[in-house]
């Protein structure tokens, strides 16, 4: 085949540091309009950004020319350094690693959706219990003694 063809959705979830309520309730809407500014700009095509003040999903579409593992770099340093200088936010960090899942494309519109509605989903579930049922869902194995940094 002379062409290379791609179509990895992926789930991406990460939090701040120690899971600390570091990003401003009123910034939410502009930072994630951010991060998903930076996605597009790696050549990755954004879905949905969301979250609360103490975490980010973001639903995009993979480059086929870029690694996971690249993407989730550019995406987590870019917006570190633009909450730190746009928002003053000068104790911000993201935690070290992150949890992403690949996502069909049947299921695409399903986990928009849920992205969307974060601000409700977590007033009945804390991020914690919440990637401990993805990690289950997804069959991922962890170590409780890594993930909570």
């Amino acid at each position: 085949m002379p062409q290379s063809l791609c179509k990895n959705y992926i789930h991406l979830v990460f939090s701040t540091k120690r899971r600390q309520d570091l990003i401003p309730t009123d910034s939410l809407g502009g930072f994630f309009h951010y991060i998903g500014g930076v996605v597009n700009g790696i050549g990755c095509q954004t879905v949905v950004v969301g979250g609360i003040e103490n975490h980010v999903h973001i639903l995009f579409e993979l480059s086929r020319t870029m690694a996971l593992s690249a993407a989730v770099n550019k995406i987590k340093s870019n917006s570190s350094k633009w909450i730190r200088s746009e928002k003053e936010v000068f104790d911000f960090d993201w935690q070290d690693g992150y949890a992403a899942f690949s996502v069909a494309q049947s299921n695409v519109e399903a986990v928009r959706k849920y992205i969307d509605n974060q601000r409700v989903h977590h007033q009945k579930e804390d991020y914690q219990a919440e990637f401990r049922r993805y990690c289950q869902i997804y069959k991922v194995n962890y170590d409780e003694r890594y993930v909570w940094d």
